[in-house]
């Protein structure tokens, strides 16, 4: 091959390159608006999927629009917790535990966290006492809510603002 053919031949690839670089661009362009809006969706979609109902809402949804008073329920947290990670919590519930009169449900829910309902327990006569602890996960500073079900069909509830200052379990904005 000539010298002259090879450089006419490295001319047309180059303007080849040249035309589809310039062709490639706007598809290029597409692509990768289409994968940036791809991957902001995979991000932000957990947060989104998080429950948006709100506090209020919660407690109507778990005691079927019944009214929760206040009373019988004490909920010990601590109002200033260092980590958010781990927050003992205890719920005790003023009742005798006896078959006729006894806590059939206990539920924690909070303010802020994914999800709003944080842990529910199950209790019967045979319980001995209405008290129940765990450890839960706060995403920020926020208020708690704890709710008992006597065996008589009403509600009782407890809250407390919890300070939080190393935050726990976020998805997006809290």
């Amino acid at each position: 091959m000539s010298e002259q053919a090879g450089e006419q031949m490295g001319e047309q690839m180059n303007s080849a390159d040249q035309s589809s670089g310039q062709a490639a661009s706007p598809l290029r362009r597409r692509l990768l608006k289409a994968g940036a809006v791809l991957g902001a969706w995979i991000v932000v979609s957990p947060a989104m999927s998080a429950p948006s109902e709100d506090l209020a809402t919660a407690i109507r949804s778990y005691t079927d629009g019944a009214a929760a008073l206040p009373g019988k329920v004490k909920l010990d947290v601590a109002t200033l917790v260092d980590n958010g990670n781990t927050v003992p919590i205890t719920i005790t519930v003023d009742s005798p535990m006896t078959a006729a009169e006894h806590v059939v449900k206990i539920a924690v829910f909070n303010e802020k966290n994914p999800q709003r309902d944080v842990i529910k327990f199950t209790l019967g006569p045979r319980a001995g006492k209405a008290e129940v602890s765990s450890r839960i996960r706060l995403a920020t500073s926020q208020k708690l809510v704890a709710i008992a079900q006597t065996s008589d069909g009403r509600f009782w509830s407890d809250s407390v603002d919890v300070i939080v200052t190393l935050a726990a379990c976020i998805e997006g904005d809290v």
